[in-house]
């Protein structure tokens, strides 16, 4: 028969003539031995087997979720010939770093904010500094958890896999030991070629190839922002004292039934922002807060949690959205008990009616520039016709309007004798003006709003941080504007706060007085 062999067998006592051989099993020599093809070709199998294992293991089990921060994000490993660590953070796009060699790749993908975390680094300008040291601990203790979990699920996969595929007990243990090696020492690899310092030298993908020109070195500004955290303790206080002083300026006395409204605008994610508007709408009592936009950055769902900053104020707080906002971030704030989001719409509050309208653009990605300077005919089209959208607006009105809000400047000109005073943002500088006047039509002031963020991040970025800033301003019984005091708080190194009172001497012209002293602390 095929595949057996027969040993000669004795009939008589003597030498037999013809003897049966035995079946031997295949792959092994007449002693019973393997041979050195079936060995090798049962060592590869063991290895396959492994590396299979291995493979799935790490892709099934190689993650965990973890802290790290105010984020919650999701830590993974993955099999990679050229090792490295991407930060994933959807939907700017990706850091990628030569963190490490080896066989893994490392993914750090940060998810959303997590809102007592981060209302904890607002409300504590000192947990900022903290929280960048536990950030360190968060990661570093998340990396652990998933190379252990790794190894567990690397080493569980190949004996399950080995079990199915030889049934042998002694060929899945060995597989299984293999894991573990194969596992730990392409972990170990990683370890001892970790270069920390890589952090300092990142690609960028995604929207996120614009980062090095928005924020400059990121080591500098973190320096200087510890820096400026110190200082604001100082500032706020020097608010408080300026109050005091603006109090007895004999230029201008608001009347008690004046309407008080501060306007702010360009916060961009800082949060010594919010510090600077409490002190602000506590101590000029104010009644109502106007936000022209750009309170985000990126406009992504980490950032939407920076809004809830707008219910501690507890005052009514009108906003439109600006360019670096996306609806996402107009729906957070509209979650906000007291806020009201305007998109060529009117509401009234304090007695103000006020109309506004969102920019039409929506690009994170593009840097703050001069109203109506390097934009397409599309996109200046874009932004006159949201201003003509709200006059429309305006002009369909059964009530007077008393204020207009667009963010960028350049929506303004339409809105000229629709309403005595248009206000805005976007351009990150103070600019005063009159829209140019229409035959037969009330005259229109323009405020154009500073940072009230000091440009974020990007404020940083030169040697002179740009100042925070905001507009308290006074309208009387008729609701039209009596005066306004621009108050400027000074950028790292620069611990001072200013105040100018600017008064208008006849409302309905909208002509000022000369600026009254400025006091400086």
């Amino acid at each position: 028969m095929d595949g057996e062999q027969y040993e000669p067998q004795a009939t008589d006592g003597k030498a037999p003539a013809a003897r049966r051989r035995w079946p031997l099993r295949r792959g092994t020599d007449r002693t019973g031995r393997r041979t050195p093809l079936r060995m090798a070709g049962v060592t590869l199998a063991v290895l396959l087997v492994t590396l299979a294992g291995v493979t799935l293991g790490v892709l099934a089990g190689g993650r965990v979720d973890t802290d790290i921060g105010p984020f919650q994000a999701t830590l993974t490993l993955t099999p990679d010939t050229s090792g490295g660590t991407t930060v994933d953070i959807p939907p700017l796009g990706a850091l990628l770093l030569d963190s490490h060699d080896g066989p893994t790749h490392l993914t750090v993908r940060l998810g959303a904010l997590d809102q007592g975390r981060t209302e904890a680094l607002i409300d504590d300008p000192a947990s900022i500094q903290r929280a960048s040291i536990s950030a360190v601990e968060d990661v570093r203790s998340g990396v652990m958890r998933l190379g252990l979990r790794t190894v567990a699920s690397a080493v569980l996969a190949t004996l399950l896999l080995a079990a199915l595929v030889f049934r042998n007990v002694r060929r899945t243990a060995v597989a299984g030991a293999l894991a573990l090696g194969v596992t730990l020492s392409t972990l170990g690899a990683a370890a001892a070629t970790l270069r920390p310092q890589a952090i300092e030298e990142p690609r960028y993908e995604g929207l996120l190839v614009n980062a090095p020109a928005i924020v400059g070195d990121a080591r500098r500004i973190a320096n200087d922002y510890s820096r400026y955290a110190e200082q604001l303790q100082r500032l706020v206080g020097n608010v408080s004292q300026l109050y005091t002083t603006v109090s007895a300026l004999p230029v201008f006395e608001p009347a008690p039934e004046s309407t008080r409204v501060l306007h702010v605008s360009d916060m961009h994610l800082n949060p010594t922002g919010w510090q600077l508007i409490r002190t602000v709408v506590e101590q000029f009592d104010i009644d109502v807060v106007i936000d022209t936009g750009d309170i985000t950055d990126w406009g992504s769902e980490p950032e939407a949690s920076f809004v809830g900053s707008i219910g501690v104020l507890r005052k009514p707080y009108v906003y439109i959205r600006g360019n670096h906002d996306s609806a996402r971030t107009a729906a957070a704030v509209a979650r906000q008990p007291n806020a009201i989001v305007l998109n060529n719409s009117i509401t009234t509050v304090a007695g103000l009616t006020i109309a506004g309208i969102g920019d039409p653009r929506f690009t994170p990605d593009k840097n703050t520039s001069p109203a109506g300077s390097g934009l397409t005919q599309q996109v200046a089209d874009q932004v006159i016709g949201a201003g003509e959208q709200l006059a429309q607006t305006i002009g369909r009105s059964t009530r007077p309007v008393n204020i207009a809000l667009v963010h960028d400047p350049a929506s303004a000109g339409p809105l000229s004798g629709a309403c005595p005073l248009v206000l805005a943002g976007h351009t990150h500088a103070r600019q005063v003006s009159k829209l140019p006047e229409q035959p037969g039509r009330m005259p229109t002031q323009l405020l154009v709003e500073g940072s009230t963020g000091g440009a974020g991040l990007r404020g940083l970025e030169g040697e002179k941080p740009t100042p925070l800033s905001m507009s308290v301003l006074y309208f009387d019984r008729d609701k039209l504007l009596q005066a306004y005091d621009d108050i400027t708080v000074g950028g790292t190194g620069e611990a001072q706060v200013n105040l100018e009172r600017h008064v208008i001497q006849d409302p309905k012209a909208g002509e000022q007085v000369p600026v009254s002293p400025t006091p400086t602390r």
